[in-house]
């Protein structure tokens, strides 16, 4: 049984004075879209009735089969703090389906759903993911245009009056408090203008949702403050770039899958075959956790991103950490994830990546103690430590040829998200950027 059903929020909206209603669904690329109808279309809605020109979405459709309907998820309604006390604005997530009501097979929400049920068939009841989005904030002028200027000149966990965005970080949190996030810890990172606030891990739709959620909260109230906030992997040179680091977990009937008390590292052998099915899947699930050109600028060694696909229980420098904690909190870390990703895509490729170990009863490498950003690249190949890739191209070629990821993603998405980050190369690729004016233009 959900939390609500369609009377619920109907008596909700009308008791909290709700005039408008966002029905919100994300496009290939991970941006929210949204279909904003008055409360009298609410019912409507509520009876999956209502359709939207999918033919305008990126990813979607063509336009000879563009009418798809929105099914709201009931247990996502929630009101928008922040908007007016004369009418305010509430949101319910959706799943895209075609007109038969068949769920439209390129919609993120569902194809992550598909890779779920396939982690059911193999006997478990959860996966739960804690993700950790860290995202910069930077000044606006004076019409309102993001500036590269930094609001504050603070380190990691730095206090006021260094870090001037403590104000605005405190704002995101109680608006997300307003709107039932549990909040674990908010702080300065690394680098300056950098910031970062973890929510408690849920089950993976709900997760993904709440990235969603995250990411639009983050924004409006940076707004609000004068801010700009971004969530782009490495705005600055020089500096660390964001990421989004992603805690995971198998549950089966309420029992952490991943936990072994009678191990020497308290680690199940459920949990070392997800390690390696991640660990062979890294190099492809690469170009959907980090999807754009920009994330490759983060992925680079002496910034504490990692590049290299091994794994440690303590080392930050491999691609998969486990935590220390035990019990219910044992977890696997992927640490190369970074917030541009489509939330959905990602968490169902790693995923995947982690089931594929387990069906195949594959057997985890030795963990690397080592600081590997330390060894050459003669001493990382006798180790058997593979690089992730250094381009988003490079990404490409190898989820192309992986079957496992594609299969999981599906035709429809697979190809249309190759397609869309091709030409995203491609326009890279052949655009003069200002370095190579500056270091070409007067030598040669």
């Amino acid at each position: 049984m959900g939390k609500y059903n369609r009377e619920d929020i109907l008596r909700m909206a009308k008791e909290e004075n709700v005039k408008f209603i966002r029905l919100q669904f994300t496009d290939m690329l991970g941006i929210i879209k949204n279909v904003e109808i008055p409360l009298d279309q609410l019912p409507k809605a509520l009876d999956n009735q209502m359709m939207f020109d999918g033919s305008s979405i990126e990813g979607f459709v063509r336009i000879e089969e563009s009418d798809m309907l929105l099914y709201p998820d009931l247990d996502t309604w929630v009101v928008f703090p922040w908007t007016s006390e004369k009418g305010k604005v509430a949101r319910l997530i959706c799943d895209v389906c075609m007109p038969d009501e068949t769920p439209f097979e390129g919609d993120p929400r569902s194809v992550l759903k598909r890779v779920l049920k396939e982690m059911e068939e193999l006997g478990f009841t959860d996966f739960n993911i804690g993700p950790e989005p860290e995202f910069f904030l930077f000044k606006m002028d004076e019409k309102g245009e993001p500036t590269l200027e930094l609001n504050d000149k603070g380190g990691y966990f730095d206090l006021a009056p260094t870090d001037l965005g403590e104000n605005c970080r405190r704002d995101i949190v109680l608006e997300l408090e307003d709107m039932g996030f549990e909040i674990e810890a908010s702080h300065h990172e690394v680098a300056p203008g950098q910031h970062e606030i973890d929510f408690k891990y849920a089950d993976a739709v709900t997760t993904c949702d709440n990235i969603q959620t995250f990411k639009l909260v983050v924004k409006t109230i940076a707004r609000k403050h004068g801010l700009h906030a971004t969530f782009m992997p490495k705005p600055l040179f020089g500096v660390n770039g964001s990421g989004m680091h992603a805690n995971m977990s198998l549950f089966k009937d309420g029992e952490n899958a991943f936990y072994d008390p009678n191990d020497k590292d308290g680690l199940s052998e459920t949990a070392r075959q997800f390690i390696a099915g991640t660990m062979k899947h890294a190099e492809a699930f690469t170009a959907i956790t980090n999807p754009t050109v920009n994330s490759y600028k983060r992925l680079v060694p002496g910034y504490e991103a990692p590049c290299y696909v091994a794994w440690s229980m303590q080392n930050r420098s491999p691609l998969i950490r486990v935590p220390a904690s035990r019990g219910l909190s044992t977890r696997i870390e992927v640490r190369s994830v970074d917030p541009s990703a489509n939330p959905y895509l990602a968490m169902a490729a790693l995923l995947a990546a982690g089931l594929d170990g387990i069906k195949n009863q594959m057997k985890a490498v030795a963990p690397t103690d080592r600081n590997i950003y330390a060894m050459d690249k003669e001493e990382r190949r006798e180790e058997g430590i593979a690089d992730l890739p250094a381009t988003l191209k490079d990404a490409l070629e190898k989820f192309k040829q992986d079957d496992v990821l594609t299969s999981a993603l599906g035709s429809h998405t697979t190809e249309h998200f190759i397609e869309a980050k091709e030409i995203e190369w491609d326009m890279f690729r052949t655009q003069v950027h200002p370095w190579e004016r500056e270091q070409y233009l007067t030598t040669y």
